[in-house]
């Protein structure tokens, strides 16, 4: 009877395929996942904290200082939330390789107590002769060749065998290997996980300093809102002034559009009613002239053609507008509670986005300069046009753009300002015509 050869390497390396496989996809997927938001976060803590030092490095403490502060501390609570993904990965795959390694053990066992038995059995008889007494004892030549071929076919399953098992013990090798690296990489993460949560408690200690030292400075703060109001007030009455004039001159457009529409179809009308007299008097029939169409050079909105691509392609950008500026957001759009001061409101027309000292200023999206202007409290302010919308960046020190002009997105139009408390702040704002809109909900997240 012919002697059958095993598959369990087969069987193994079949199964291991269609289970290792789709699994190593997802936890690639998620290891590259969680190591771009790493990589994201650990950008913006090296971004933060520049703007920390800065801050920092003055003599008393401001809210630029508390603002940079507690930016640091979410990011890197973030950043110990992150490593807990790590460790919860690794934890997975430390599972399956442990899985893995316990099926080449199973097999390469299955295998050795196999080549055993046979060995054993070989050792019970002197082989050679007996193979010799085995072929030569046949009693046709046919018999002789069929057990010639059932011995090869015995002597060759013992060496598949025997490589089956050093493929085994590398395989197993190799996985001992690869789990002995995991385990090092979750002692690694562990040990950074233990210095960011230490880390962590320093960052809440100086804040607890900061607003204490600030709350300090009860009058000091109240003297500072109301000037920063007043200069908030000033600016929201230029921005609504720019909006009004535009929409005032979009209406005159509008008028002057349709009053010349209407001179064209009178004078065609006109024409028609002479040319038909004539024919009258001839006794020829009358001409019948459709009212010309014209196609308005304007929308109903009053904007040009120019305009209403624009506006339309501006609106499709939501969400995925370039920042002005490099930085965070330190101060978000509308109504919030003052960082010290118990029970009073801020209203933010826009955004305040905290970044380091002269940092370059840039236009969001291609657009026509509508003002420029400087307003006590918010420096610099330029007023870019996008159809019917416009954005606004205040608080800008040097301008490198005028009234009149066309910009492309993220073209340079200035740097930011920094105020007396060695805080660096950019102010950006969204205007639809007369209405203020959140600039968070317009930007690229970072």
């Amino acid at each position: 009877m012919p002697f059958h050869q095993p598959n369990y390497r087969r069987l193994f390396l079949v199964l291991t395929l269609l289970c290792g496989t789709s699994f190593s996809v997802f936890a690639q997927k998620t290891r590259e996942q969680l190591e771009r938001e790493k990589s994201e976060n650990q950008s913006k803590m090296n971004e933060i904290q520049s703007i920390l030092k800065q801050t920092s490095s003055q003599k008393n403490v401001n809210l630029g200082q508390l603002r940079a502060l507690n930016q640091q501390i979410n990011n890197l609570k973030k950043k110990i939330d992150l490593l807990s993904d790590d460790m919860a990965i690794l934890d997975k795959e430390l599972k399956t390789l442990e899985k893995k390694r316990q099926v080449l053990a199973n097999d390469l066992g299955k295998l050795k107590a196999e080549y055993g038995d046979m060995i054993y059995e070989a050792s019970k008889r002197n082989v050679y002769l007996n193979q010799l007494v085995f072929l030569f004892s046949s009693g046709t030549f046919n018999q002789f060749v069929l057990r010639y071929k059932y011995l090869k076919q015995y002597t060759d399953a013992r060496q598949g065998q025997v490589k089956q098992m050093e493929v085994l013990e590398k395989e197993l090798m190799a996985e001992r290997q690869r789990i002995t690296s995991k385990k090092q990489q979750q002692q690694t993460v562990l040990v950074t996980q233990v210095s960011e949560n230490t880390k962590l408690e320093g960052l809440k200690t100086k804040q607890d300093e900061v607003v204490k030292e600030l709350s300090q400075k009860e009058v000091e703060l109240r003297n500072q809102l109301a000037e920063n109001r007043k200069a908030t007030n000033l600016l929201e009455a230029n921005i609504r002034r720019i909006a009004e004039r535009e929409k005032k001159e979009r209406e005159r457009r509008e008028r002057e559009e349709r009053a010349e529409r209407e001179a064209k179809r009178k004078a065609e009308r006109e024409r028609v009613a002479r040319e038909n007299a004539e024919r009258e008097k001839k006794g020829e029939a009358k001409v019948v002239v459709e009212e010309p169409k014209d196609e308005p050079v304007v929308s109903s909105s009053g904007m040009s053609d120019e305009e209403v691509t624009l506006a339309s392609s501006f609106a499709a950008s939501q969400s995925r507008l370039s920042w002005p500026t490099r930085g965070f957001i330190s101060g978000h759009f509308g109504q919030r509670p003052h960082a010290v001061l118990k029970g009073v409101m801020v209203d933010n027309l826009g955004v305040d986005i905290q970044t380091n000292a002269g940092e370059t200023v840039r236009s969001v999206y291609d657009g026509v300069v509508l003002d420029v202007t400087q307003m006590p409290g918010m420096g610099n302010v330029v007023a870019i046009q996008h159809g019917n919308y416009m954005t606004v960046y205040a608080k800008m020190s040097g301008v490198t753009v005028q009234a009149g002009q066309k910009v492309k997105a993220r073209e340079t139009i200035g740097r930011v300002a920094t105020d007396g408390d060695g805080t660096s702040e950019l102010q950006f704002q969204i205007w639809k015509s007369t209405s203020r809109l959140n600039p968070e909900s317009w930007l690229i997240r970072r």
